[in-house]
């Protein structure tokens, strides 16, 4: 099932059982909002899942693009992606969360015709300040799910303020022959839904209060259950990345970990810059930034005469199209290019202070802020002229 059909049966499923789509929002979140882009789906919908009312109503589904550079580092693997797409469903103040893993269950096996017996589920053991989640053991127990207790892995999120509340997960089985072990055990079961009955908010202290409605949040990765709908082994061959595996390898001849953050940081990239962000030193310009010279520093291991400006148009105009962004791609290659320009003159400033004898014993944190400070050498790139 290739992505969009994956999206219209999500959309069609649920808007069958009672929700409106609701547009999903660009990665940046208001001016007010402390964090610098959208993370989740429900992210955008915070003030409602704190009682405010919804012009659409309580039963809401959608499809939002998010960026997580708390991702990077994993960029790579099978998995990950630094800006992905989130099918959500909400109840707010509506259904409580046995129905809702119920709908998923179904939709999952029926809809998706995924096989009932490679799944399982994770739910909430319950801890010193809240009792278990025993009405989602009990739904997955009925349905004939293997279902594992946790505590900090059932709660969502676990880091931050904000509402949150006890998670029920739903993995696939990805391994050969039949399913073994469980999900915290065995990595090749692989999270594709969590469901979340947020029934609390976390204040600045750590300490919880009720909301005032019980809501039912989830989240599923798009690119991730297209990747195993499909068959294939990581998020990068499902059929979205298509033109990038077709086009890339010819441009730029790289092993597949390098292919894989070269793939996404570029389409990441054009993705934020369709949002409005320009390369900056601070705030989402430095994520931007930060994004494009990992891609820059891969390229130039093997060849420094290799060049964003070589990318081709259609990459870029495939991905703007996909995420309805108005922006010109002769504008975004313009931006990237000229990043590249900054980024190659900086790195040959970057060489001559370093030669200086001065830094070329062992680098303090004195070294590293005066670098920064006084250069405008960020401390990654100092590490990367000094593996040089």
């Amino acid at each position: 099932m290739r992505t969009d059909q994956l999206i219209s049966t999500f959309v069609e499923y649920y808007e069958e059982r009672g929700h409106h789509r609701i547009t999903g929002s660009t990665l940046l979140p208001p001016d007010d909002d402390p964090v610098l882009f959208t993370t989740s789906g429900m992210h955008p919908l915070t003030p409602y899942l704190e009682g405010r009312p919804h012009p659409l109503g309580r039963r809401l589904v959608n499809v939002q693009r998010c960026l997580r550079t708390t991702d990077l580092d994993e960029v790579g693997d099978a998995t990950h992606l630094t800006v992905f797409e989130m099918l959500g469903t909400w109840s707010l103040g509506d259904y409580e969360g046995p129905l809702s893993l119920d709908w998923g269950y179904g939709l999952l096996t029926e809809g998706l015709g995924i096989d009932p017996g490679l799944l399982y589920a994770t739910a909430f053991a319950g801890d010193g300040r809240t009792g278990p989640d025993t009405a989602s053991v009990d739904l997955w127990q009925g349905l004939g799910v293997p279902v594992e207790l946790t505590v900090e892995d059932n709660w969502w999120p676990n880091d931050s303020v904000g509402p949150c509340g006890p998670d029920s997960e739903i993995f696939l089985w990805t391994g050969d022959g039949p399913p073994q072990s469980t999900p915290t055990r065995d990595d090749r079961w692989v999270e594709v839904w969590n469901h979340v009955t947020m029934t609390h908010r976390r204040l600045d202290d750590g300490s919880l209060v009720p909301l005032p409605q019980r809501n039912v949040d989830t989240g599923l990765g798009l690119e991730r259950l297209a990747s195993l709908l499909q068959g294939k082994s990581s998020v990068f061959a499902c059929d979205i990345f298509d033109p990038w595996r077709d086009l890339v390898p010819a441009l730029w001849p790289l092993d597949e970990p390098s292919l894989r953050l070269v793939c996404d940081h570029l389409r990441s990239a054009v993705v934020v810059l369709g949002d409005g962000v320009r390369p900056a030193n601070t705030g989402r310009g430095y994520v931007l930034r930060r994004l494009v010279r990992r891609v820059l520093t891969t390229l130039w291991r093997e060849d420094p005469s290799r060049s964003v400006g070589d990318l081709p148009r259609e990459l870029v105009e495939h991905t703007l199209d996909h995420f309805r962004q108005p922006m010109r791609q002769a504008d975004v290659l313009r931006t990237l290019l000229d990043e590249e320009h900054r980024f190659r003159h900086l790195l040959e400033r970057g060489r001559g202070v370093l030669a200086k004898p001065r830094f070329q014993g062992p680098l303090t944190e004195e070294d590293f802020h005066y670098l920064h400070d006084t250069h405008g050498l960020p401390r990654e790139l100092v590490k990367t002229l000094r593996e040089e």
